[in-house]
């Protein structure tokens, strides 16, 4: 059981990069479930499946710090150099200016200092959020009554989207949303997984119902611009008192859904569990990669590079005729990136393992 739950969540890991990944090139993976309307949260609530209160809040740190911090900050230092690297290249310096504050405060603020990595703002806060849940963990309370709380902040900190102009709260209001997430996480494979069959027919179709019905009722009715239903949490810009929370619920059943309809057909399949496993390195370096197709295309065109530059970080060339192009290419290259990378990383850690018990 344990070996399929580990599958299960590895080929949900795959899914949720992709949806992140299709989200950056403004298409869906999963129609009528548009790009933001979930594809963050999501990694939350995987967070909350994962969450293990067996460890003592020291030794939660720890591990946290190292798996989400030290990459984060090795990461940054790479980027940091690359940025330099390119600026004379492509004529203008991808991030903001380099300073104490920004490399050290802005990470956690809004992890927007270097344009290259502004994908992986979600690390520090999702940092921040496991802390604190660790921490409300502990305080005796049922279930029932911590996820009705949990609620009323994720309500609360909507409701504060006009003071999100201020970093301080703007961080602040994003734990308070996304703790709901890891809760719910962790009430699911603890209380459901296994115990109750909530992918029956009438959920889903329950499920669709419910987002046909956000679909037909928001103003904004152009796929391309998010149907209405999408909210940018990095920004705490919410389109609507509820809906949030609401396209977070069905993007993240349908996913659990879709791993679930697919995972015999898929389960064996190497290539979508080494995706799952390198979800970190596809995050980090699928930017780097989209830009490398776009110049090396703005190059062989002979089309001045500064035509970039007045566009935003996201911008990719002829999007009708390159976008999955530029989404099978990110997520191959970004993937066999951080196999390298491990194994580079296992290899070394033999040689000096060898070179301590030979001493």
């Amino acid at each position: 059981m344990d070996k399929i739950f580990n599958n299960k969540i590895n080929i949900l890991k795959a899914l949720a990069i992709m949806i992140v990944v299709a989200g950056h090139l403004e298409f869906s993976v999963i129609p009528m479930f548009p790009p933001y309307s979930f594809q963050v949260i999501l990694f939350f609530f995987i967070a909350g499946m994962l969450f293990n209160s067996k460890y003592s809040f020291v030794e939660f740190f720890k591990r946290r710090v190292k798996s989400l911090m030290l990459p984060y900050i090795l990461y940054t230092i790479v980027y940091l150099g690359i940025t330099f690297a390119i600026t004379p290249i492509v004529g203008k310096f991808w991030g903001m200016p380099v300073n104490w504050y920004n490399e050290l405060i802005i990470p956690f603020l809004t992890g927007h200092q270097l344009d290259l990595t502004s994908p992986l703002w979600f690390v520090p806060q999702l940092f921040t959020t496991l802390i604190v849940y660790r921490v409300l963990y502990k305080i005796p309370c049922n279930n029932h009554i911590k996820t009705a709380a949990y609620t009323l902040l994720a309500l609360i900190a909507i409701q504060m989207e006009p003071l999100a102009g201020n970093f301080y709260i703007l961080y602040l209001l994003r734990t308070m949303f996304s703790l709901l997430f890891v809760h719910l996480g962790h009430i699911y494979t603890t209380k459901i997984e296994g115990k109750y069959n909530i992918f029956t027919g009438k959920i889903f179709f329950l499920v669709i119902l419910v987002q046909a019905f956000l679909w037909l009722t928001n103003a904004d009715y152009t796929p391309l611009d998010g149907i209405g239903l999408s909210y940018i949490l990095v920004w705490g810009d919410f389109d609507n008192r509820v809906v949030p929370i609401i396209t977070s619920l069905t993007g993240i059943w349908m996913s659990l859904f879709v791993v679930e309809v697919f995972f015999d057909k898929v389960k064996n399949w190497r290539f979508i569990h080494q995706i799952g496993q390198n979800t970190y390195h596809i995050m980090a370096n699928h930017l780097l990669v989209f830009n490398f197709i776009t110049y090396t295309i703005l190059a062989l065109k002979g089309i001045p590079f500064d035509i970039k530059n007045n566009a935003d970080i996201y911008w990719f060339y002829c999007p009708l005729k390159t976008t999955y192009f530029y989404f099978i290419t990110g997520i191959v290259v970004t993937t066999y990136l951080g196999v390298g990378l491990k194994y580079l990383r296992a290899k070394t850690t033999k040689k000096i393992n060898c070179l301590q018990r030979e001493k």
